[in-house]
């Protein structure tokens, strides 16, 4: 057998133990992920009821459901997602259209990628002592800007890179009529990458549905309904992590029931984003 003959098969044996471990470490995580699910939706679908969606959360042995926790994470998820859309998109805007590869950019996109990922608890502590604290009070409020400083960054990140696929031959179009830059970013560029920008959104809410830490030291919990923002407000996050550190069987269910609400919402989105993504690219 020749030395070419030998590494040949050399590399073959290689290259199977490489695929061999790959399709290994593949099975070992889809079949995490499965259990996952399993014991998710077996638990989840065992505490769904009307209740859920018409009661507020109980005392232990108490009839109840996720009311007041759903209404709370719509709440400040949604005033969330208005001050996250409104920063990412102008933030990424100005970094693909006005920043360029100056200096002043390089440093905006760094501490953008820094904080994509940034662990929540952080941003939690930081709004906890700028929100919170000054103020003797948790609130709603608090959350939502918590929730906000999650979501603009994977806004930003997204804005920035929709606007970079649009053709240059938009951009000139517009600047061969004499339009301002900031009339043809609005009226073509945004326009063009609407479903893009969707995407971005929509990725960025299902991001932080599910966070807990940044609530808890920012809206806390609140047992009963509650629409002011400026007090302490429940969220189903919250409400889970209470609920499930509790011995009463009765409040397990519950907590599986919600964090079975928020996985199907997070599928949903993501499913969502996927199909705008889709469109995006084809068109």
């Amino acid at each position: 057998m020749t030395v070419s003959q030998t590494r040949v098969i050399q590399r073959k044996i290689t290259n199977l133990v490489f695929v061999g471990f790959c399709f290994a470490v593949t099975a070992i995580a889809l079949t995490a992920l499965a259990l996952i699910l399993y014991s998710l939706v077996s638990q989840g679908l065992g505490g769904l009821n009307l209740d859920i969606f018409t009661k507020d959360t109980p005392a232990a042995g108490s009839p109840g459901g996720l009311l007041n926790a759903i209404i709370g994470s719509i709440l400040m998820s949604g005033l969330g997602m208005v001050i996250a859309v409104t920063i990412g998109i102008l933030a990424g805007t100005w970094l693909a259209e006005y920043a360029g590869m100056s200096r002043y950019g390089v440093v905006i996109r760094f501490l953008n990628d820094v904080l994509l990922s940034a662990p929540s608890i952080l941003v939690g502590l930081f709004v906890y002592e700028i929100l919170v604290h000054p103020f003797k009070s948790f609130s709603g409020i608090a959350g939502a800007v918590a929730l906000a400083l999650l979501a603009a960054p994977v806004i930003t990140r997204t804005t920035e890179d929709v606007l970079k696929l649009q053709p240059i031959a938009l951009r000139e179009s517009g600047f061969a009529l004499g339009t301002p830059v900031w009339t043809v970013i609005r009226t073509i560029l945004w326009r063009g990458s609407t479903s893009g920008l969707l995407t971005g959104a929509l990725l960025a809410f299902a991001r932080i549905s599910g966070e807990t830490a940044p609530l808890l030291f920012t809206a806390l919990n609140n047992q009963f309904r509650s629409f002011d923002m400026t007090s302490p407000m429940a969220s189903l996050p919250a409400v889970i992590y209470q609920d499930a550190l509790t011995p009463y069987p009765d409040l397990n269910k519950l907590a599986w029931a919600g964090a079975l609400l928020i996985a199907a919402s997070v599928l949903m989105i993501t499913i969502i984003a996927r199909i705008l993504s889709t469109e995006q690219k084809r068109s």
